[in-house]
């Protein structure tokens, strides 16, 4: 073990701008090596974790806290801190509020949502169909999905649905929106939210959000009104934002990697193994966020994590360690033994992993039955890619079938 926490000169990062969905073979390099020292954008240097067992150390041990950023100068990707809700959180508080909707997320009420989701889907790519070729596939299908499945679960108005999915840009942007409209747009999110719940208040519904008031109005052990406002945005932005940019990504890799769609035509029940496969492989992540610090000394990866000292990940590394995947590199939709971080890890595992899951299963199901001839209608080097976001996605996916 050694400690070089002084004499490690930090590395600029991200490494680069993201290239499509391309992994910087610099990740292959760093997980043969320790933890180095890495400095973000913004904020106090970090050390950097690339292996899987490292990854899920700092995501899933509670030596090392979200709560303790509070108050620090946090690595980051944006010049402005941002109030992170349940991702600030440690237990005991962080239970106590991921205890009023887990079970909203469980497979049992997902499951009940899957009939809905595919007549949802089968109207959007009927829609496209109907619209002919070439159709964007982001417009006709990945956004409008994620947005009506969340606006069903939570009691959210769709016909509001252009406000709140601009809005929740603001929770995915490093440099796409300058740092006062990132705020504009978050304010605007939550004092939405806060209208809703004040009408859900006078008018309870059979939904999520009628539930939560009950519970925050009922229950000793209650949240504060701030908190359940906050958790409420939260749920409504990254119950659709995350899944919105996966559903392209998704299809692009299935459309260009050779033989990949073909082998989802002939062999269907592969499809979840292909969706935890997509997954696996796909970097989501443009970069890293979300740091944890160290609350004792640790040894991490080889290198001393000193007390306070903190630590970001990255999981597209993670997800592509040939010690823990054969053939990490390669697509392999039938890959059985998949423990990927794509959902994070401990205890902010994503909340709504269940319900992600269910509706890429739908979506590849759906367009396997209603468009199984689906091909980019573009090539390749035309399409455009979001930037200055958390996440990597395309702006749009002309398609034609």
């Amino acid at each position: 073990m050694t400690d070089t926490s002084e004499a490690t000169i930090p590395q600029r990062y991200p490494f680069n701008a993201p290239d499509r969905l391309d992994l910087d073979p610099r990740y292959a390099e760093l997980r043969e090596q320790p933890l180095i020292r890495v400095q973000l954008p913004y904020g106090e240097p970090a050390w950097l974790a690339t292996r899987h067992a490292d990854v899920r150390t700092v995501l899933g041990d509670p030596r090392f806290s979200r709560a303790a950023a509070t108050g620090r100068d946090e690595p980051r990707n944006t010049p402005h801190q941002q109030q992170t809700g349940i991702l600030s959180m440690d237990p005991p508080d962080h239970t106590r509020v991921r205890r009023l909707v887990a079970k909203a997320f469980t497979a049992r009420r997902v499951d009940q949502l899957r009939p809905r989701t595919r007549a949802v889907a089968e109207e959007l790519v009927d829609g496209m169909l109907a619209a002919g070729q070439p159709a964007d596939l982001v417009a006709y299908l990945a956004t409008p999905l994620p947005i009506r499945v969340i606006c069903d679960l939570l009691g959210v108005p769709v016909s509001d649905q252009d406000k709140f999915h601009t809005w929740s840009e603001a929770i995915v942007s490093t440099t796409s929106l300058e740092p006062g409209l990132v705020q504009h747009y978050l304010d605007s999110l939550l004092a939405y939210m806060a209208g809703l719940v004040a009408r859900r208040r006078v008018e309870p519904a059979d939904d999520l959000l009628s539930a939560m008031v009950r519970a925050r109005d009922e229950h000793a052990d209650r949240l504060s009104e701030e908190e359940m406002v906050m958790l409420a945005a939260g749920l409504l932005a990254a119950g659709h934002e995350t899944t919105v940019t996966q559903i392209p990504n998704m299809m692009y890799v299935l459309l260009t990697t050779p033989g990949a769609w073909d082998t989802l035509r002939g062999r269907p029940e592969l499809v979840p193994t292909a969706v935890e496969e997509l997954m696996r492989f796909i970097p989501l992540g443009a970069t890293a966020a979300f740091a944890r610090y160290a609350t004792e000394d640790v040894e991490l990866g080889g290198v001393l994590v000193r007390a306070g000292e903190p630590v970001v990940v990255s999981i597209p590394s993670a997800n592509r360690d040939g010690t823990v995947f054969p053939d990490a590199d390669r697509l392999d939709l039938a890959r059985e033994v998949n423990p990927h971080l794509g959902f994070g890890h401990g205890v902010h595992h994503c909340l709504g992993a269940q319900l992600a899951r269910m509706e890429l299963r739908v979506v590849l199901e759906t367009l396997l039955d209603r468009a199984p001839g689906l091909r980019l209608a573009v090539p390749e080097e035309e399409l455009t890619w979001k930037s200055g976001l958390l996440v990597r996605g395309l702006v749009a996916m002309p398609v034609g079938w």
